[in-house]
Order: structure tokens, then sequence, then C-alpha cells
């Protein structure tokens, strides 16, 4: 966005002056690309705290207001009246489809829910312990290997075309990952079902008997798909943003999103909140983690409360509480021990002053956790599904990041802190 006034930087008894960028919501941002030439210096930002690499106009979060926006619409009134496939359009195109566009879309990603058959031998190449998401980041980086007729970034045809095909092929490849797993047979995608139907038809089903999806679980997941879609410049979209930048395909630009929301300092919270409650194990011993949460000297700590960037309560988590109730509802689940340990945590989190005061508030990961325990996925499966719904805001990331006329490749500067210039001996 265009500046609309300057600051000083003095360095040295030199003053240097950079236009100041002002975006619709948020922070103002100095742009300092011209700062090493004028100055000779450049910034340090271990983690990019402090940074904005890019433009954009997909996501806005306000941590501090607990707000999150996708094009504009706030998340709860998206997850309350949108499917999964309509927040997906919204982002790819900035605005919500009408019947029409909706049904168009819709028909669109029906149409390339199957994978390329020989793609499915490629599971017999893993173990069958292999934990998914390994299993993840080689079938999707192997696309480009089936889908190599379309691989012009510059044309917008060819990026709507791929942008269609890997969130349609998304949950048949997820699934495919779970049988693989557990010695089940694949099942081909239905496209009498919806999206979100169709991919618990896959994971769920089998050849033995017609799969009903059950429309309380369906919404369940559908809103997870919605909570995850997208989540501003975090590490797996900046990481699919810099590798695309090198004009690589968008297939292995989404491989490399998969790796790095494997992570568990990204993408693995929810596993590590459902480990956590296995550790604990019964509603007895709470008490005891709790003390342990709130010794500092302790390495215990509570997984799935608080938030990096949202220091009010997570408005994905408000969301998910209610999901979650209903699920554990609708199948009758609410003594399960597990459950009742879960939600013996969140009233002590609600309730006790050494949480509230630091805002250490249940979030969305310590929900989606126990509703996709709830639905019977398993632990190792969780940030698959995360995978499988945040692709829709990757490629839209990926998309806007191209079409950007200031778009560079990605080259961070470094403080270099190793050896001084020496010569090598003539004698060693």
């Amino acid at each position: 966005m265009a500046s609309n006034r300057n600051t000083t930087l003095t360095l040295d008894g030199t003053a240097y002056e950079f236009p100041v960028m002002q975006g619709t919501h948020g922070n103002d941002v100095i742009d300092i690309r011209a700062l090493g030439g004028k100055a000779g210096v450049y910034t340090y930002d271990s983690g990019f705290l402090s940074t904005a690499s890019c433009q954009s106009s997909i996501t806005y979060i306000d941590g501090d207001k607990g707000e999150l926006l996708y094009r504009g619409y706030p998340i709860e009134q998206l997850a309350e009246k949108c499917n999964f496939l309509e927040v997906a359009y919204l982002l790819k195109n900035g605005e919500l489809p009408n019947t029409e566009q909706k049904s168009k879309f819709e028909n669109t990603i029906k149409s390339h829910t199957m994978v390329h058959e020989q793609l499915s031998r490629f599971y017999q190449g893993f173990r069958r312990d292999a934990h998914p998401m390994a299993v993840m980041v080689g079938v999707v980086g192997a696309l480009s290997a089936f889908y190599h007729e379309a691989m012009d970034n510059s044309d917008a045809e060819h990026r709507s075309i791929n942008f269609n095909r890997i969130v349609a092929k998304m949950p048949t490849i997820v699934a495919m990952a779970y049988k693989y797993n557990t010695g089940q047979p694949f099942m081909y995608p239905r496209n009498d079902l919806d999206y979100t139907a169709n991919f618990m038809h896959m994971m769920f089903g089998t050849p033995c008997e017609t799969y009903k999806p059950n429309p309380v679980l369906v919404h369940a997941l559908d809103t997870i798909f919605t909570l995850h879609a997208d989540h501003e410049q975090n590490a797996s979209t900046s990481t699919v943003r810099l590798a695309g930048s090198s004009g690589a395909n968008p297939f292995a630009c989404i491989s490399a999103g998969i790796a790095c929301l494997w992570g568990p300092a990204h993408g693995g919270a929810n596993e590590a909140c459902l480990t956590m409650l296995e550790e604990i194990g019964d509603v007895s011993r709470v008490g005891e983690y709790i003390k342990r949460a709130k010794d500092k000297d302790d390495p215990f700590r509570l997984m799935g409360f608080g938030h990096r960037i949202y220091k009010n309560f997570d408005p994905r988590a408000k969301l998910m509480r209610k999901v979650c109730a209903d699920v554990l509802a609708e199948l009758g689940l609410h003594n399960d021990p597990l459950f009742k340990l879960a939600m013996e945590l969140e009233r002590i989190a609600l309730e006790d002053e050494y949480f509230v005061d630091r805002k250490l508030y249940p979030n969305v990961d310590f929900y989606s956790g126990i509703v996709q325990r709830a639905l019977g996925i398993p632990t190792s499966m969780f940030t698959c599904i995360f995978s499988l719904a945040r692709t829709v805001g990757w490629m839209t990331q990926w998309e806007e990041m191209l079409t950007d006329p200031e778009y560079k490749i990605g080259r961070p500067r470094q403080l270099y802190i190793g050896a001084a210039r020496r010569n090598v001996p003539d004698v060693r």
C-alpha cells in the first residue's frame, strides 16, 4: 500500500528517511527495503517478530482483541453461516460465492477428487508404521510428477487448475495415508457427498457396507477445516511463500508447508495436547499437574492453553468449545474418562486466578484435539487434518505472492558471527 508519510532514522549522525506504510488494520510498517543501500546496515529480527515480509489482503489477526478475519469477515460468522468450500472460494477469490458460483465451484472440486491410480502405489514404499505426515510430505510432493501439464505459474488458468486439484485431492491423500497405516483398503471418493462428508467416507468407510455420515460429526469436522484454513503469515505459510518465490511448482511448495507444519511447535499442538491428557490419565491427578504447571522450575507445561498470537481468548476456541459439546453429546461421551479429564482441565483454566491473570485460556488446539479423538481420528492424523484445511490458505497465499508486482525471490540477510577472514597455513 502506498505511503502517505515518512519517518527518519539517524545513524552515526546521518539522517535517513523511509516511507511509512499503512494497512487497513493493524500496525503501520516502515519500508526499510532501501536501508542497506542508503545506510549500509541491515535490521536484525530473529523470528521476524517485527518484520512484515509481504503485503496481503487475505487474513488479519488482532491478538489483543481476539479477532480473526478472512477477507474482512469475522471467523465466527463464517463458521456459523458457511461451509468449508464456501470459505475456500472466499479465500481464493476475495468474495463469498453466490448460489451459482457455489454450485459450480463445488462441482469443479468434485471433478478432481480422484488421484492417479499409480500414485496409490507410492504408499507401498512406506513402512506401515510410518508417521502419516512423513507419507504426506512425500505423496503431495509427488503430485508434480503426475500433474505437470499446468505448471506455468504466470498463467492464471494454470494457477486455478492447480488450486482446484490440490484442494480436491488432499482429502483423498490424507484418507489414503490413514487407510495404509491401518491396513484397510483405500476408499474411492463419492461425489454424491459434500466435501467433508466425502472425506469421512474415505476415512471411515469400508467396502463391506455403505458409510452414512452423521450430520453433527460432519459439521464438527467442517468447522475444524474452516477454523484452520488460514492464519496470516505463520511459519508454514511463510515457508510456502518462500519456496514459491523461487518459482517452484505448487505441489512442491505445499509439500514444504506440510513439512514445516509437522513441527511440534507449529501444527503438532493438538497432538501434544492429547498426549498430555493421556499422561495425566485420570481426573484425580489434575491437581497434581496443575501444581506442576504453576511451578516455574518444573519443565511440565499444560498443552492447549494460551496462544503466542492471541492475548485474549482465541476466537476459534469459542467456536470449537460449542462444537466439542455438541459432538460429546451426540456420541454420549461425557462420561468417557479422557473427556471428563479434559473438561476438568478446562474448568480450572477458566476459573483459576493463575490462568485467568495470565490469559492462559484453552485454545483451538485443545478443543479440536478432543473433537477429533471423539470422531475416531488417531492423534498421529491430527496434523494431517490440519494440513488438509490449511492447503486452501497456502495456495491462496502462494497465488497472491506470485501476482504481487513487487514479489522477489526470498533472500534474508544474516548477522555473520563466524571466524574473521584468515589464510590457510602452508604447513598443516
